[in-house]
């Protein structure tokens, strides 16, 4: 629920209408069953997924996989950073440079959390979701979407492979929905539950574990479809097609909808889950950082160095290009996002598929086909979106006209 996901939904809904809400759900049930991988593989093992790689993994391919999942969280905390300081901006008129700047505070925040339990930060991520679910159920109402073409869109369509910019988005939405971090953070996040040290004990820890990312989950698949729809019926609906900007949503949706805290709300609730991203990017520094080195920095400095990496391009692109762009720089980041994520489910698969490991927990065959088919599908997507990026839609044309006269 990070504003990655705001601005991935925003322009899907702005620009294709409800069509897109079928790539919502399939990766919301991707998330479903790599999150119930992921704490099943904490839960048998006793160790989380960075553990795992470290040991069954060489040293190169252990740092390999350290860097792209770094660059996974910069990638977030990027979306963080530029998403909380658009929401300052919106509601405080602060210049997104300094909103930027001020983001630093809230790792200040997070650490004074975190230093006084687990359930603190529980607490606070529950009343930001709260805000944020509330804010939306409201502009639901008043935008009043059209039910026949939301149920339409969660049918998927072949039209979505076809044209690049709807696979663009498409893909912005995968990452933006399954973060390879959270892999990493769930199986780790898991372990601090307690459970008896048995069969009986795993499978009841798997069991509630399960439950609870499934009810989170599909308290996410809600706000993120209602971005999207909200987007569709107030922008798209309305001629509105080319939102491209969160900024330019918020100044149009209180003239849309007709109601003077339309855009108020919205604000509020994007500043919120900004906030509420911030705390998972946090915490899954340390576990990967830990995880994959065995090295553990102070939790303050580890904070700090993950915000200044994300804080250098925010600043120089919005420096350089303007305040304009800095909602493609939250669809890109996301993007980068689901680009790293194949390199996070391939080793998942690896050891929840492996009985030397798991052993009576080993994955079922229908779930281990399962899971390297939804692996298989992310890696397929991202290399045909870097095919379509890198090879000009004029040389396709000639490859196809040379093919078909062979």
């Amino acid at each position: 629920m990070d504003p990655g996901n705001w601005a991935t939904d925003l322009a899907g809904g702005s620009k294709f209408g409800y069509s897109l809400l079928a790539v919502i759900m399939i990766s919301n049930l991707m998330a479903i069953l790599l999150q119930h991988l992921c704490l099943k593989l904490g839960v048998v093992t006793g160790r989380d997924l960075a553990q795992a790689c470290r040991d069954h993994y060489p040293r190169p391919v252990v740092w390999f996989l350290w860097i792209l999942c770094e660059l996974a969280i910069a990638a977030c905390d990027l979306a963080e950073v530029v998403g909380s300081a658009i929401g300052l901006q919106l509601l405080f008129g602060i210049p997104l440079i300094w909103g930027c700047v001020i983001t630093v505070l809230d790792v200040m925040l997070v650490l004074l959390l975190q230093d006084r339990g687990f359930r603190y930060l529980e607490a606070l991520v529950v009343t930001l979701i709260l805000t944020i679910g509330g804010c939306f159920a409201v502009e639901l109402y008043l935008v009043k979407p059209d039910m026949g073409g939301v149920m339409s869109g969660f049918i998927p369509r072949l039209e979505i492979l076809r044209n690049s910019e709807m696979l663009y988005v498409a893909i912005g939405i995968l990452g933006a929905t399954v973060m390879p971090h959270n892999l990493y953070l769930h199986s780790s996040i898991i372990q601090t539950r307690r459970f008896v040290q048995n069969s009986e004990g795993k499978a009841e820890a798997i069991k509630f574990g399960t439950i609870d990312s499934t009810f989170a989950l599909m308290f996410a698949l809600f706000i993120n479809a209602a971005i999207l729809v909200l987007a569709a019926s107030a922008f798209h609906r309305n001629g509105h097609g080319e939102v491209a900007e969160i900024q330019q949503a918020y100044h149009l949706l209180d003239g849309v909808l007709g109601v003077t805290f339309a855009g108020t709300l919205f604000a509020l609730a994007l500043l919120a889950s900004g906030q509420n991203s911030t705390i998972t990017g946090t915490l899954a520094g340390q576990i990967v950082m830990e995880g994959f080195l065995n090295f553990r920095m102070r939790p303050w400095l580890r904070r700090l160095m993950t915000r200044a990496i994300a804080l250098v391009p925010a600043v120089v692109v919005i420096g350089v290009y303007g305040e304009q762009k800095s909602t493609e720089l939250l669809v890109a980041s996301q993007v980068c996002l689901s680009m790293q994520l194949g390199f996070a489910c391939w080793p998942l698969m690896r050891f929840t598929g492996d009985r030397a490991k798991m052993g009576e927990f080993v994955n079922a065959w229908w779930l281990q086909g399962l899971g390297w088919l939804i692996t298989l599908t992310i890696i397929s997507l991202n290399l045909k979106l870097l095919w379509s990026a890198l090879v000009p839609e004029s040389m396709v044309r000639v490859l196809s006209g040379w093919l078909g006269s062979v």
